[in-house]
């Protein structure tokens, strides 16, 4: 299999974990999207990444089915079997790129001329990347993990969305959801975290 992906996408990095922590073989291609001679943009009529291209040929986009797909193959599901468990998990894992899909917009509109910049758009998201914060704040437990005793999608999306925050919206959040904060620094030691920090680009 192959991974095409760009360095610093969110819903890349969830697939990358979950390969790490699946301890599945698959080749990682950088690839970029906004590149129109790149693999992605010819293989994904979504023309997006993450883009898995499988040993037959056959690919799959959209980081959800991906890591369905990975799951499916992994010995230790990432995603519980059990429907209240599932649930939960995929809840994290909804809100997780929710936020990161509200950072994107805005990042993208703060690229914008400074004159054409729609600063109540800029703003809205803001509000809504700290009104899913408070949500993760008021829900995460003092363990290791956000649901259950090991590792799941939930703890994934969500440390893959709040790294990608500081990267392209940096503000001192941490002060305002302590639980989440330490949670985040906890979960970013396991290797394939810090192996798959986002870099800027």
């Amino acid at each position: 299999m192959k991974l095409y992906a760009s360095l610093t996408s969110p819903y890349a990095r969830k697939v990358r974990i979950a390969l790490a922590e699946s301890v599945i073989d698959c080749e990682f291609v950088e690839d970029s999207p906004s590149d129109p001679k790149g693999l992605a943009a010819r293989l994904n009529p979504l023309g997006k990444v993450p883009l898995l291209e499988l040993d037959n040929g056959e690919v799959l986009f959209d980081s959800p089915m991906i890591v369905e797909y990975l799951d499916s193959l992994a010995v230790t599901p990432l995603i519980p079997g059990d429907v209240d468990e599932r649930w939960q998990v995929q809840r994290w894992h909804a809100l997780g790129d929710g936020i990161a899909d509200v950072v994107v917009a805005s990042y993208l509109e703060a690229r914008r001329e400074e004159n054409k910049q729609d600063k109540v758009f800029i703003a809205r998201q803001e509000g809504k990347v700290a009104a899913a914060m408070a949500f993760a704040e008021a829900r995460v437990s003092h363990g290791e993990f956000l649901w259950g005793d090991r590792l799941t999608m939930a703890d994934i999306a969500m440390a893959a969305a709040l790294d990608y925050t500081d990267l392209r919206y940096p503000h001192d959040w941490r002060a305002d959801f302590p639980e989440l904060a330490r949670w985040l620094t906890a979960i970013d030691r396991r290797p394939s975290f810090a192996d798959t920090m986002p870099l800027l680009a």
